[in-house]
């Protein structure tokens, strides 16, 4: 079942973004390991609210179905969390937006911080 779930979020990501998906899922994973705080032998704290910018090529793609491929990362990052023991700072978000800035790698920039009073929805559009 994990196997079947895995391959239908790599066979999306990859027709949203028409590039290899592992990419962005190892960067989405990176950023978590990257800004993981040893609170203790037991206990190990990550950011649980991670903003994906994309290049507005790339957003437009999404066209209404970035809110299914920032399902699709979270859940991927749930299950990363999940093999490492992290323990999440609040409710994990995973955000998707088209970005304003210069990208260095021209299709995504992903950045993250613990914000442990966020609600999990709290980037969700209005109806």
């Amino acid at each position: 079942m994990e196997d079947a779930v895995e391959h239908w979020e790599h066979t999306l990501v990859n027709r949203v973004f028409r590039s290899d998906p592992v990419r962005l899922v190892d960067a989405l994973r990176r950023e978590c390991d990257d800004h993981a705080v040893v609170c203790s032998e037991s206990r190990i704290l990550v950011p649980n609210v991670y903003d994906i910018e994309l290049a507005r090529y790339v957003h437009q793609e999404l066209g209404e179905r970035h809110g299914h491929v920032g399902r699709a990362l979270t859940d991927a990052l749930a299950r990363h969390a999940a093999e490492h023991g992290y323990e999440w700072a609040g409710p994990l978000t995973v955000h998707v937006a088209e970005t304003r800035h210069r990208l260095a790698n021209g299709r995504f920039r992903i950045t993250s911080q613990a914000l442990p009073h966020i609600a999990p929805d709290a980037f969700d559009a209005p109806g």
